[in-house]
């Protein structure tokens, strides 16, 4: 049997572990709406619960003592304040990392596996708490992102210049250059271009290179399925830069939650001039992600003003298009045409 203080600390520890963990859930389930994450902390106080029934309730029940607890009559004044939700969130994040550090090294002293799984749930815990910094994150610097419009390199510089000018003064809140033709130092260029051109009234986009969308000074970049790991481009772009992954199914749209990506591309949706697929997920998976994933998500593949509405009607709110914008007669009202239609729709809570 653990010592008795040793019992005293873990049944401590074990409140604070659990009832942080469910002030977390409550937020990725009621703010966030996420289902994925909330399904994630829910396992994870379960575990922690079984790996708890090693060290006897009756035995760390019987040992305590919340009247002489000298703990309890120590606060700052910071914890009676909270600015938002989210703070109130960060605060049980801090809770539950500290508790469970403190079971791990205390366990030691009474039950060695209890320790490990401690441990194990403490690394998985930083992980989804992660996730949540950067869903909370997006869902704030994406808020007004609805539209976003690939486009290539052009024919000239000037001719890509006045593309992307007219894309911008008709509306697209994102802009993606996305080029396999140009060579480094043209790509570059045209990336540079691209960010003076949107500089506050736009998102610029590199596509697949962070490298370039690094020297360009790009605000992200986007990844494909077969590109470089999200960490690797994190490790290129630093902590602020938006990180974007392609994913054509639940298990990858779960999967680059969990690698760091700020915001997915879920598709394709429908047969597209741009890009050939065997395969199209369609509309189901659309249903699937917004059932799921509160990061943000962009529709993507062969949508246009003509289908958006089924797209919208799938609970996803965000689009991205490329021939439907570029290929059009006037591409700017093609723009303003589609942000009617998403404006229409009902917004994300």
């Amino acid at each position: 049997m653990a010592a008795p203080d040793h019992l005293r600390i873990l049944d401590a520890a074990l409140n604070r572990a659990t009832e942080g963990l469910r002030v977390v859930e409550d937020y990725a389930r009621f703010v966030l709406d996420d289902d994925h994450a909330s399904r994630q902390l829910k396992e994870l106080r379960h575990e922690l619960a079984a790996a708890a029934e090693t060290i006897p309730a009756v035995d760390r029940h019987a040992m305590r003592d919340t009247p002489g607890d000298v703990g309890t009559t120590i606060t700052t004044a910071s914890e009676t304040q909270r600015a938002d939700a989210w703070q109130v969130c960060r605060a049980s994040c801090e809770r539950v990392k500290q508790s469970l550090r403190s079971l791990e090294e205390f366990g030691k002293c009474t039950n060695g596996d209890f320790a490990a799984r401690c441990e194990s749930l403490r690394y998985r815990f930083y992980a989804i708490e992660a996730v949540l910094t950067r869903t909370s994150d997006a869902a704030g610097r994406l808020a007004a992102a609805r539209l976003y419009v690939l486009v290539d390199g052009q024919s000239s510089e000037s001719e890509f210049v006045a593309l992307v000018k007219t894309l911008v003064v008709a509306g697209a809140e994102v802009i993606q250059l996305r080029d396999k033709r140009l060579a480094d130092a043209e790509l570059l260029a045209r990336a540079r271009r691209l960010c003076e051109l949107c500089a506050e009234r736009a998102m610029a986009i590199v596509n697949d290179r962070p490298d370039i969308a690094a020297a360009a000074g790009a605000d992200g970049v986007h990844l494909g399925q077969d590109d470089m790991a999200p960490a690797d481009a994190r490790r290129i772009l630093g902590p602020r830069k938006l990180i974007g992954v392609s994913t054509h199914a639940i298990e990858q749209a779960r999967a680059a939650v969990l690698a760091g990506a700020n915001y997915l591309g879920a598709g394709p949706t429908f047969p597209s001039a741009t890009k050939s697929f065997d395969e199209f997920p369609g509309l189901d998976y659309l249903r699937q992600v917004a059932s799921e994933i509160a990061l943000p998500a962009f529709a993507i593949g062969g949508i246009n003003a003509t289908n958006v509405d089924s797209v919208l009607a799938t609970g996803v709110r965000r689009v991205a298009v490329s021939s439907a914008v570029t290929a059009a007669a006037s591409p700017g009202e093609a723009v303003r045409e589609l942000r009617e239609r998403l404006a229409a729709a009902p917004q994300e809570t």
